[in-house]
């Protein structure tokens, strides 16, 4: 792969990442409400799952998704009621320090901040789609396609890794500087955006990527 096209690649990919998607959002919360570990496992999940969809896209799964009309909108409604479950635990969030002993609300620990940012993003359709249309133009035919896909995923991984610890960082600074009920308004602010998306991407078809 040329220089030229990779670093076309690097700047496309950090325009459409750097919107605060449901993978940003969540990893704004984990900085501001699990500290620095939470956040770090809820990067990991959301940095596999880039891995894991580009891997689908170079084995025709993206294709697939296309093809069949019954199997994305089976896609697209279950990742829209995650995103909706997901708002609903932001919302009713608890604010201030997490305690770690006897909380009455038991706090998110790394594997579930893991596992939640990896079902977000493959529970997306939108994402599979967007890699299906937009990979393509920086494989060359001519060159190992497997590598070049290895390549691509390893960038993407890395770019959602420290665009997501921005996110984390400012986070756990919001935490530390606003007030309870600032940071109440946060956590229904990343609620009622993931709500939106989640309506939005329920009404999301696959004629807008074509």
């Amino acid at each position: 792969m040329h220089l030229a096209s990779l670093s076309l690649y690097i700047i496309a990919v950090s325009a459409v990442t750097i919107m605060p998607g449901p993978t940003m959002l969540l990893a704004l919360n984990n900085g501001a409400h699990g500290g620095k570990r939470i956040a770090a496992c809820g990067i990991a999940g959301a940095a596999l799952s880039d891995l894991i969809l580009i891997a689908a896209v170079g084995c025709g799964l993206g294709a697939l998704l296309i093809a069949s009309e019954q199997l994305f909108t089976l896609v697209k409604w279950i990742g829209a009621a995650y995103l909706l479950y997901l708002a609903y635990g932001l919302w009713r969030a608890p604010v201030g320090p997490i305690q770690t002993d006897t909380a009455s609300e038991k706090p998110l620990s790394g594997r579930a901040a893991f596992v939640r940012s990896l079902l977000v993003a493959l529970s997306n359709p939108k994402g599979l789609l967007f890699f299906s249309a937009f990979l393509p133009q920086f494989i060359r035919p001519e060159g190992g396609i497997a590598a070049q896909y290895i390549t691509l995923a390893l960038v993407t991984a890395l770019i959602d890794i420290a665009l997501m610890s921005v996110y984390a960082v400012g986070g756990h600074h919001a935490m530390r500087l606003l007030s309870n009920q600032a940071m109440r308004w946060l956590n229904r602010g990343c609620a009622g955006m993931l709500a939106g998306l989640a309506v939005a991407l329920s009404l999301y078809r696959r004629s807008e990527t074509h």
